[in-house]
């Protein structure tokens, strides 16, 4: 048992310092850490609260200088574009909501309305390139994506901000604790709190 767990630990390790230092998400992190590390394919993978865990080392060990600056202006491009779609009701969800995030990280928002055609509307009365594509949801559903490209000011290149559409009465499964008892995502209130509370740290 004790080998698994090393193993599991292994790869989570591996996993998070791709994602801090080369943006991945975690499922393709964790598949090519086992990769990697030259295990076998079918090597029981560690679950994404034993990679955020090992993220967060990850950050306070090499990136405790720079990322909490990062994280900070990835947060601010979300509130910018919370506050450009307030009426599909936006919620952060993700690293950036999380606060694992550093400047390779892309920003999810989560809206919520009955005609998922009002938000690619409303994207091009902002004149907003975006591209459409299908993903996976909170519950394993298909959902749409809305990703577009966005530059903030703070860190002076582009980053990927990715709206995900949901039905507008998913919003009540959205804001259910996750295993270790969290909000998975926040409000615009929510986000300007986090903001708010770190330029005081």
């Amino acid at each position: 048992m004790l080998r698994m767990d090393s193993i599991a630990f292994e790869i989570a390790a591996t996993a998070a310092r791709m994602v801090v230092e080369e943006g991945l998400e975690y499922g393709p992190a964790k598949r090519r850490a086992v990769k990697q590390l030259g295990l076998n394919t079918r090597t029981a993978l560690p679950d994404n609260d034993a990679v955020e865990d090992s993220v967060r080392e990850y950050i306070a060990l090499f990136c405790a200088e720079t990322q909490p600056a990062e994280l900070a202006a990835l947060r601010k491009l979300a509130i910018t574009w919370m506050e450009r779609l307030p009426e599909f009701r936006p919620y952060l969800g993700g690293a950036v909501w999380h606060g694992t995030a550093t400047r390779l990280s892309d920003i999810y928002i989560q809206l919520f309305c009955d005609d998922p055609k009002s938000t690619e509307i409303a994207l091009i009365d902002h004149g907003v390139d975006y591209e459409a594509r299908t993903v996976t949801g909170f519950h394993g559903e298909s959902v749409e994506a809305l990703s577009l490209s966005s530059m903030s000011p703070e860190l002076g290149e582009p980053v990927g901000v990715h709206l995900m559409v949901y039905d507008h009465d998913d919003v009540r499964g959205a804001l259910r604790k996750d295993a270790k008892g969290r909000s998975p995502r926040g409000d615009l209130a929510a986000v300007r709190a986090l903001v708010e509370e770190a330029s005081h740290e």
